[in-house]
């Protein structure tokens, strides 16, 4: 291997960044729908040669975490390297060969430079609608994977720059939004053209092997880092029980227990004794539990480490085959992020018995899913489709954000302009709620509600919601967060509380439906809270007079 100095590899490890966010710029500017023009529901990543991962986009943790999981089973099982074509593009959104739910197609080219592969670059998107039973293909009631939409295998969807038409036309006729989703699916093939491009330029202002030597050190660089802050944490074991309400189809509960045992530099997780995998479509895959884990300890450990797959080195992870956790095929996947948010808290929850004072309490850590499919007067059809969130966790530095998106899923909110001026809605609300914070002497974040009335005449809900029955724990005598609702008012006024996970529910101009997101937990003793800091709450309709009474503190002296 050729030797290279620090210093040249972290000018090339920050260039290897600047092309992957060179191509997640290139998909916001030219998307089609708003899951990805909007949500920002996509990522970027640069792979090495052999196809680790050394750069990525300040996007989506719990994809980027993932697709180097993806390209290695690529590789080994379906599509060897040596076929690898200069101008080849490889596209799956197969959860059972790599990927993680049919509505995220993750697309891959290989980059040449004076005819040797140096890289490959990746996209993620989530795509607006793959088919399946349910409109945004969420569909609660799915019993296997072949229920929840169009898988594709691993596939050459371009041989040597050459796009295989057939396979776009079988996908688009499988689908509700085909103009968004030929949309998305041309702003992955540029942006790998463009992060081509630039893995180009790289090669040849270093030349392929500093190229090569540099992002070797790259990984053995972040692997260094990362055991030396593992080595930082006190040795011992720690074990944690979270509980998920249910699949959407049985009352549930599911239960995910993870063991950590931390011994000088290295980790290990044991997830023996979570639930067997489930009839609903919550179940994980073990890219995606990995995932998660990966997420929570360099969230926990990690915020100066750069992020690749030297990370994961000294992390094992011990899953038991066909549980929640690492399912079997043809097992139902694509509500997996309400067990995939879980894992990252029990993770977390295992943490705080080690390092109590560096770990929040939970934050409401569902990704709130919601898809409305409309039909216009004219008979157009629509998919709205939304992501909500909800409040963090108190922890030892002060209270937590409210309404913020959790760094696992990491989007942005649609804005309800653009929404109403697309489909056919109007919102009525849309603010945090009062009193969903957990108490604690650090409060938590507060959820939020979000109201909107179809306008259109007939339509149909579906959600993939969660924290109906078990909220967001607190830590060190802090209180749990607040639970979530949905509700469906009727035009005349009856009013219909919603199940967490439902398909398909019929709606009419008129009606209005309700979401309200959970808070964070609390962090330490709430009576240890300061008055003018409930005061202030008061104040700041952050919580009501009865909220503020559930800290024992004299609302007269709170408000003097």
């Amino acid at each position: 291997m050729t030797a290279i100095s620090p210093v040249r590899v972290e000018i090339v490890r920050n260039a290897l960044v600047a092309a992957a966010e060179e191509m997640s710029i290139t998909i916001w500017r030219t998307s089609r729908s708003t899951v990805v023009r909007e949500i920002l529901d996509f990522s970027t990543a640069v792979f090495d040669a052999e196809g680790r991962q050394v750069a990525q986009s300040a996007r989506i943790p719990v994809h980027l975490n993932s697709m180097s999981a993806c390209l290695e089973r690529l590789i080994a099982d379906f599509i060897p390297l040596e076929r690898w074509d200069d101008g080849d593009v490889i596209v799956t959104n197969d959860p059972y060969s790599g990927g993680q739910h049919l509505p995220d197609i993750q697309t891959f080219r290989p980059v040449f430079h004076e005819g040797r592969r140096i890289a490959i670059v990746g996209t993620l998107c989530h795509h607006v609608d793959v088919g399946g039973g349910a409109p945004g293909s969420y569909y609660a009631d799915a019993r296997e994977i072949f229920q929840e939409g169009i898988r594709i295998p691993p596939l050459k969807l371009a041989e040597k720059g050459v796009l295989n038409q057939a396979i776009v036309d079988l996908v688009l006729a499988n689908v509700r939004q085909p103009d968004e989703t030929s949309g998305d699916l041309k702003a992955q093939i540029a942006a790998l053209g463009i992060g081509a491009r630039a893995m180009e330029r790289i090669a040849a202002k270093y030349g392929a092997a500093d190229l090569a030597a540099a992002t070797s050190a790259i990984l053995d660089g972040s692997e260094t880092m990362m055991r030396a802050a593992i080595a930082g944490l006190p040795d011992g074991a720690a074990d944690f029980v979270e509980w998920v309400d249910d699949d959407g189809q049985t009352e549930g509960p599911i239960r995910l227990q993870v063991r950590l045992e931390k011994q000088g530099d290295r980790i290990r997780l044991d997830f023996a004794g979570s639930s067997p995998q489930v009839q609903g479509p919550v179940n994980n895959t073990r890219a995606m539990t990995c995932s998660a884990v990966y997420y929570a300890l360099l969230a926990a450990l990690g915020k100066d480490i750069p992020a690749n797959s030297g990370c994961y080195r000294p992390i094992e992870v011990v899953l038991p085959e066909g549980s929640v956790v690492d399912a079997r095929f043809p097992a139902p996947v694509t509500g997996r992020m309400v067990v995939n948010h879980r894992i990252a808290t029990a993770v977390f929850g295992a943490l705080a018995q080690l390092v109590p004072d560096r770990i929040p309490a939970a934050y409401y850590a569902i990704s709130y899913v919601y898809a409305l499919a409309t039909v216009e007067a004219s008979g157009r059809r629509r998919v709205y489709f939304d992501i909500e969130v909800g409040g963090w966790g108190g922890h030892a530095g002060g209270d937590g954000a409210s309404a913020l998106s959790c760094g696992l899923h990491n989007n942005t909110n649609a804005p309800i302009e653009m929404v109403e001026a697309k489909y056919p809605v109007t919102f009525l609300r849309y603010g945090l709620v009062p009193d969903s914070g957990g108490p604690g002497r650090n409060r938590g974040g507060l959820g939020l509600v979000r109201e909107f009335r179809l306008d259109a005449p007939v339509g149909s809900l579906s959600t993939n919601f969660e924290r109906f029955k078990h909220p967001p724990y607190g830590i060190g005598g802090g209180r749990p967060g607040s639970l979530s609702r949905t509700t469906l008012t009727r035009a005349d006024g009856s009013v219909e509380a919603l199940r967490s996970k439902v398909s398909g529910v019929p709606v009419r101009a008129g009606d209005v439906i309700t979401i309200e997101t959970s808070g964070g937990g609390g962090w330490g003793d709430p009576a240890e809270r300061p008055a003018a800091r409930i005061a202030a709450d008061l104040a700041d309709g952050m919580v009501t007079p009865a909220g503020a009474a559930r800290y024992g503190t004299d609302l007269n002296e709170a408000a003097e």
